[in-house]
């Protein structure tokens, strides 16, 4: 029985020969490399596939201060503009392809807002979506067409319609919803579905509304510095150009 195995195994190393060894483990490696590169090509393609946060439209370009804070992945397109220390904040999409969208000094738009312009505004008031200065858009708020002037606030998930104004030193409670053409006075709050008039505020109030959108804007500042102003594509051609004995 012994002799039996002894032999057995001899024809089994026979066969199994080094040569048969070395293919196998050949095939192993080559199929090794190219599961790596189908890996690395599926990168490639979902980096390319990777959101943009500026979309020209013709002759419009979105333009954007040096000291605003965009966060990565808002979309800017066509006839948007964002003034000096003013705010865009994650997953807002700010679409001016019909009309112009204007984001005011030290004014924010938090997370998930959706800013757009009609070409025309069926009240005869401005179709261009206008927000001024210090001005606080709350989070998933939808505003089309809209002007709201300095120093407010909309609550989060606030919806303003076309032609709505929001005059100076107002409040919008947060889920109100504002109609086409309606006007909310200055120094009031609104609230509800349709906005209604719900009280007059009070001096401190008013005060404490430009207090938010600076201790906003303060905020922004430690995400900003985060990020480059510029990308760093330009040390990637300084190599190039060296390997190539190109003058810099």
């Amino acid at each position: 029985m012994a002799a039996l195995s002894r032999l057995s195994r001899k024809v089994l190393s026979s066969s199994l020969s080094r040569p048969s060894l070395i293919a196998l483990r050949g095939l192993s490696t080559d199929a090794a490399k190219v599961a790596a590169t189908a890996n690395a090509t599926d990168r490639l393609k979902w980096d390319y596939r990777g959101q943009r946060k500026i979309i020209p439209l013709g002759q419009w370009v979105p333009k954007i201060a040096v000291d605003a804070y965009v966060a990565p992945n808002v979309v800017l397109a066509g006839q948007v503009t964002v003034y000096d220390g003013s705010s865009v904040w994650n997953g807002s999409v700010l679409r001016g392809d019909l009309n112009k969208i204007t984001i005011g000094f030290c004014s924010n738009v938090q997370e998930r807002c959706v800013l757009h312009a009609a070409w025309s505004s069926p009240t005869g008031l401005p179709a261009e979506t206008s927000i001024e200065r210090f001005v606080t858009i709350g989070a998933y708020s939808l505003l089309r067409s809209c002007t709201i002037e300095p120093e407010c606030i909309i609550g989060q998930r606030s919806i303003l319609m076309e032609g709505s104004l929001v005059e100076t030193h107002s409040i919008l409670e947060a889920g109100s919803i504002v109609p086409p053409g309606r006007r909310i006075p200055t120094g009031e709050l609104w609230a509800g579905n349709p906005a209604r008039y719900v009280r007059t505020l009070t001096h401190e109030e008013i005060l404490e509304i430009p207090k938010l959108a600076v201790a906003i804007n303060d905020l922004s500042k430690s995400h900003f510095s985060e990020f480059l102003p510029y990308s760093t594509v330009y040390l990637e051609v300084e190599k190039l150009k060296k390997s190539l004995g190109i003058s810099i």
